[in-house]
């Protein structure tokens, strides 16, 4: 093996591994309410909103949203997929289950559970791995006492029920149910080719957009 091809298969291999604790780091780091901690695992540049730009933008805006909504959190790294557009680029998606003790206008308090995940980008700045975006996408929260079943299965304190994106970005969700088999040996698509594992599942349809409320 050439030793160009052998060196580019170890950057895989620890660029990998690298994006692998960007998660983990992320769960961490915002559970124990290190800011500084939490917001350097993102770009420096960063977009927080339409207008607002770094990780000091992004560190107002959690502190922020973590004083007012959250005393408490506990966030669980499960299912990592990582697919690379190019040696400093990539793209994944992380299953999350998290818990959240939430405060209620009434001075009460709820503990809110939730299954969602993230579709990531990662980039490499200057040797390092950093997230370039996070795009969450929810399935459900509730009471630990009041499982989602039905419809609008976000369901916080305070707030009219709605529902997340949960499934928004695989075309594959609604076509099962629109397409039940009228066959006994219906057909198989080919397997996807390597690093386009997700691409697949996306169905080409691009870099996902979806309204995150």
């Amino acid at each position: 093996m050439p030793e160009t091809d052998l060196l580019a298969r170890i950057d895989r291999l620890e660029s990998l591994d690298e994006i692998r604790q960007l998660p983990a780091k992320y769960a961490l780091s915002l559970d124990m309410r290190d800011l500084d901690a939490h917001v350097n695992l993102f770009a420096h540049d960063i977009r927080v909103s339409r207008d607002k730009v770094g990780r000091a933008c992004l560190k107002r805006w959690l502190d922020d949203t973590l004083r007012l909504q959250f005393t408490g959190t506990s966030h669980h790294i499960g299912n990592h997929i990582i697919e690379f557009d190019d040696p400093d680029h990539a793209h994944g998606v992380v299953y999350s289950k998290n818990e959240h003790e939430t405060p209620r206008s009434d001075g009460g308090t709820e503990w809110v559970i939730m299954q969602m995940l993230y579709w990531d980008n990662y980039e490499r700045i200057d040797g390092r791995w950093y997230f370039r975006r996070r795009l969450p996408c929810y399935w459900y929260a509730t009471d630990i006492n009041k499982p989602p079943v039905g419809d609008n299965k976000m369901r916080w304190p305070d707030r009219e029920p709605y529902a997340g994106a949960y499934h928004d970005l695989w075309p594959s969700w609604q076509a099962f149910w629109d397409s039940p088999p009228d066959t006994d040996e219906p057909e198989v698509a080919p397997p996807a080719p390597l690093e386009t594992f997700l691409t697949t599942m996306r169905r080409d349809a691009g870099e996902p957009r979806i309204k995150v409320r």
